[in-house]
């Protein structure tokens, strides 16, 4: 496994693959790694001749100046899974590699990005958008991975793809999960042992509120939700929204749901924790 750090050379081995013929995968990471994240490498591994991941934290992403401070930065660990796992390439740049200049660009990104984290979150998708199409402009993948605990940000990408013009597959691979529940994730860390053993309430919210779906209209299972969540110790719901998986819209009612298919989103504070999860209703 080799180790990148200069946009430049990541460029010239990327030309070399691409002119072998040689079908490129690329995992977009801000490090942190656990195996959710080896999850995609592993999927990455087997539809592809080369693989890269890119560890970086992105600050264009960030609205709030603490929880990019606090975010968890372990190059080391996370070369050695990288490497265990058979990884050609990771792509470590500097914040001044990636961003010589100020980026400036704003995407027209629509109505995926103006809800729930979109909403929550102002200018965090627009980040998102300028730091993942640097990434394929340098890489220029075949096919880029993205985990499905990030839902909506699959789509935001994918409306940023249409927007650029670029040509890739965006390859969406289900959600990782601790034995209790727990959805993988870098943020994990910084619970406390009494928030770790609190936070699987989301998910175990999310399951049970399949079977209330079947006989409760969705406004009573979002209500459902968001109750059954804060009622747990330390836990506060910032939104829970039932959506068209299409469009990230909130759904009013179920016989809204395309192809009979509505997803749930959650984001919910364990303490001072910004987790975030979904579940999809087959209806």
């Amino acid at each position: 496994m080799k180790i990148i750090r200069k946009v430049g050379h990541l460029r010239q081995l990327m030309a070399d693959a691409k002119d072998s013929g040689k079908m490129v995968g690329l995992v977009p990471t801000m490090g942190a790694l656990h195996d959710g994240h080896i999850s995609l490498v592993d999927r990455a591994r087997k539809e592809n001749d080369v693989v890269v991941v890119s560890v970086f934290v992105n600050p264009t992403q960030f609205n709030n100046a603490e929880d990019l401070a606090t975010y968890p930065r372990t190059e080391e660990a996370d070369c050695r899974k990288l490497d265990g796992a058979g990884v050609d390439f990771v792509f470590i740049p500097s914040v001044e590699e990636v961003y010589p200049e100020p980026d400036t660009r704003q995407f027209n990104l629509g109505d995926v990005a103006a809800v729930m984290e979109g909403a929550m979150r102002p200018g965090h998708f627009n980040g998102v958008a300028q730091v993942v199409s640097k990434l394929f402009e340098m890489v220029k993948p075949t096919k880029a991975y993205f985990g499905e605990k990030d839902f909506q940000q699959i789509a935001v990408i994918r409306r940023m793809v249409e927007l650029e013009g670029f040509n890739l597959e965006i390859v969406d691979c289900p959600i990782c999960r601790e034995p209790d529940g727990l959805a993988m994730s870098s943020r994990n860390t910084r619970l406390t042992t009494e928030q770790r053993e609190v936070a699987p309430v989301i998910h175990n919210v999310l399951s049970k509120s399949l079977d209330w779906a079947k006989t409760h209209s969705l406004d009573q299972t979002r209500r459902y939700v968001v109750d059954e969540i804060n009622s747990a110790p330390y836990m506060e719901v910032e939104y829970y929204e039932i959506v068209n998986p299409r469009t990230m819209q909130p759904l009013a009612v179920w016989s809204d749901a395309p192809d009979g298919v509505a997803v749930g989103c959650v984001t919910a504070y364990c303490g001072k924790v910004r987790l975030i999860d979904n579940i999809k209703y087959i209806l």
